[in-house]
């Protein structure tokens, strides 16, 4: 961490097809060894098979998606005299957006199906109808906040 200054955030551009920067944004994860070309081929056309599966047009479905599957509250390891508490704080929005959209894309990769645009689309239909391993993880992280509330007052 910065002792200084904050660190400033950089901006991310919007992507060239839906001009939204929650899309490049998830590019840019889904991106492995700096292949973006092969991270929006995966990405649009993952969300091409998500329009066919939903029925419904494909951007407002993974918009949806990411927005069910981000956290509400998340534990931080304390310490406190000797012994480390997991306290439960608040996840701050641009957080909850980063992990909702890491936790996705992890699924989406350990999944069955055959190809990652497969992948992907099959676990972003999960997290829109609020099912699948990354709500699971959001449910877990909500449900390890609600057993450690009596150390909140450890928060700092």
């Amino acid at each position: 961490m910065a002792r200084r200054r904050e660190a400033k955030k950089r901006e991310v551009l919007p992507d060239p097809k839906y001009k939204s920067v929650l899309v490049a944004k998830f590019i840019n994860n889904l991106m492995r060894e700096g292949k973006k070309s092969v991270a929006q081929r995966i990405f649009y056309e993952g969300l091409a098979i998500l329009e066919q599966r939903s029925k419904q047009p494909a951007l407002e479905v993974f918009e949806r998606a990411v927005e069910n599957v981000k956290p509400l509250l998340e534990v931080k390891s304390r310490r406190v005299g000797g012994a480390t508490y997991q306290v439960p704080v608040e996840v701050r929005s641009d957080r909850a957006l980063s992990l909702s959209i890491k936790w996705i894309i992890n699924y989406a990769r350990s999944r069955n199906e055959k190809g990652m645009p497969a992948k992907l689309a099959a676990e972003l239909l999960d997290a829109f109808n609020n099912r699948g391993a990354a709500i699971k993880k959001r449910e877990d992280t909500h449900k390890m906040a609600e057993a450690n509330r009596a150390f909140a007052h450890y928060r700092w």
